[in-house]
């Protein structure tokens, strides 16, 4: 793959003039260029960063205290690869067997890496945290671009919003599971499980209520934890197998043999198999809604989310042969009644203190992970209640004068997320159906916007610092097309039929497009006669067609701007 890109100086290394931002002259894709925009108005020198922001629409509000390796390491952190896989084996072994864990990831990593570079390039153009939602409102064609936005925006929100929920619940009912194991006669109940998690939702948004500097500093020892747990893992797994002969499965069966445990054709299992890797491969949009706290976030916020892909994807890929070539009888993974999968398998290969070490490891793993998924929702939660798209959005709007991050947007979250695992009561196929709703959720919101860049702005798009060059199309539309075969995988149900009762039903098609059609009928109701897409929250000039005299005014239209007053950042550029 041949990708352009241009790394200045330091965020210093370009300034503006005191008083103005020609908008027209900033690589990025703005809502204001449409206007015919002259200066953006300022008041103080500006750095390459905030200027860039500016032409996009918007104040610089936060500190820029992340960089390329503390971007990295949220997203990083976020996939929680050690906690993903266990989470979600019941996916990818449970579907295809360990064909869908070697063969399977592979061809699931194609897909993925494609939407990844075209989502950096995006990034690199639009480094906003308003993020795909901002990048769909711009791309789409002339009239389409608030519904767009608005589609966008609700699906990915809902993406963020029950991230932490799933990533928790998970956590919780492993601790209890582990405590299951020391002694037989404990069984968790529901309301246990749901007092654990909302508590561990608890702690971790305190922590993502901290400054910036701290959640870098936090987060970065996460990765390091994350990316020792995972080695350890690996390690542990191959060395310390206690199988009886032979010590490994066969490698054909492993690599061909498709163990089908569903009611569909093997192509159809392989393909639902995919679930698990894409529901583990969805947070390398973190960088994007971090890119307002990210220093040179034109080419920091996109390399950082293709190193997460890329790496991400090799890491998990290399774990997932190790638990290929070890698993020892794959229905007895499900069926065990303690409802781990993940360790079920590790018992069935490991000494207990061994499966006890490697639990706590991906325990630990799995805190840092959802940490790391709260910080991300809380971003897009603030973007979006910038724009207006909640009610009551100017309480999530508010960056805390104290800690400089947008803490009534993590609070508002972690509410929405306590209710949501109210769904523990109503059974293990309710609460299980907001794993795969982040799956599906991420993706459509990942899509739209590289949609639109390729089928409708081919010719008006300009390409930020970090782009994939005559790559951009033919990677788009492959991400395209690996979306939409995946959209009504990711609903089919396990069994088909007569067989596909309620309790084996997939109910993501429910959990997902019910509040996504709610939310889109809302828009046609009533949200559509006041949202108008990104609003811009700077002061700046435009022409007057009546007598070709350039004025100082918000953006009329199709984008409507909010009334505000002259640019004024929150923190001064110190660069001069």
């Amino acid at each position: 793959m041949h990708v352009h890109h241009h790394q200045p100086e330091g965020p210093a290394a370009h300034v503006s003039e005191i008083g103005e931002v020609q908008v027209e002259q900033i690589q990025v894709n703005s809502v204001l260029t449409s206007k015919h925009i002259h200066p953006v108005i300022t008041d103080h020198i500006v750095g390459a960063d905030e200027e860039a922001l500016a032409a996009l629409g918007y104040k610089q509000e936060f500190k820029r205290e992340f960089g390329l390796w503390s971007s990295f390491s949220v997203s990083f952190s976020l996939l929680g690869l050690l906690p993903s896989i266990a989470s979600t084996l019941v996916y990818g072994l449970g579907y295809a067997g360990t064909a869908g864990m070697t063969s399977g990831w592979i061809g699931s990593m194609v897909g993925i890496l494609a939407v990844a570079c075209s989502m950096a390039e995006l990034c690199s153009s639009m480094p906003t945290s308003g993020g795909l939602y901002y990048a769909a409102a711009v791309l789409a064609p002339p009239g389409w671009g608030p519904l767009a936005a608005w589609i966008t925006g609700w699906s990915n929100w809902l993406c963020q919003v029950t991230s932490s929920p799933s990533i928790d619940y998970a956590l919780a009912s492993m601790m209890l599971a582990l405590k299951s194991m020391h002694d037989p006669s404990y069984s968790a109940s529901n309301y246990q499980i749901y007092l654990l998690t909302v508590a561990i939702m608890i702690v971790q948004s305190i922590i993502s209520s901290m400054s910036t500097k701290f959640l870098a500093r936090f987060n970065s020892a996460g990765t390091i934890f994350n990316s020792i747990a995972l080695v350890i893992a690996f390690i542990v797994i191959l060395a310390g197998n206690e199988r009886d002969s032979p010590k490994f499965n066969k490698s054909s069966d492993v690599w061909g043999t498709i163990d089908n445990q569903t009611e569909w054709p093997n192509g159809i299992a392989m393909l639902m198999s995919f679930v698990a890797i894409i529901w583990t491969m969805s947070g390398y949009d973190a960088p994007f809604h971090l890119a307002e706290e990210c220093s040179n976030a034109a080419v920091a916020s996109p390399r950082a989310i293709v190193m997460t892909a890329s790496i991400g994807g090799i890491f998990g890929w290399i774990l997932q042969i190790a638990i290929a070539y070890t698993v020892t009888d794959i229905n007895a993974v499900f069926e065990d009644e303690l409802g781990q999968p993940f360790v079920t398998y590790l018992t069935q290969c490991l000494s207990n203190k061994l499966v006890n070490f490697i639990t706590a490891l991906t325990i630990v793993s799995a805190f840092f992970m959802g940490q790391a998924s709260m910080i991300a929702a809380s971003r897009v939660c603030y973007a979006y209640s910038r724009d207006g798209c909640f009610p009551a959005s100017f309480i999530m709007a508010t960056v805390n004068k104290y800690t400089g991050t947008p803490v009534n947007a993590v609070w508002f979250n972690t509410i929405i997320g306590c209710l949501l695992l109210l769904l523990i009561f109503a059974g293990d196929v309710a609460i299980g159906a907001i794993f795969s709703v982040g799956a599906i959720a991420s993706y459509v919101a990942f899509t739209i916007p590289i949609a639109m860049r390729i089928f409708f702005a081919r010719k008006t798009f300009r390409k930020g610092p970090w782009h994939l060059g005559n790559y951009s199309f033919p990677i788009g539309l492959l991400s395209c097309m690996f979306v939409l075969v995946m959209i009504p995988i990711m609903c089919f149900p396990w069994a088909r039929g007569a067989d596909n009762t309620p309790d084996q039903m997939n109910w993501t098609c429910v959990v997902y497009f019910g509040p996504m059609l709610i939310a889109i009928s809302w828009y046609f109701i009533y949200a559509r006669t006041f949202f108008k897409g990104p609003k811009v929250n700077i002061e700046h000039a435009i022409y007057d067609t009546a007598d070709d005299q350039v004025v100082v005014n918000n953006p009329t239209g199709v984008y409507d701007g909010v009334e505000t007053t002259p640019y004024h950042s929150s923190e001064k550029s110190k660069e001069v």
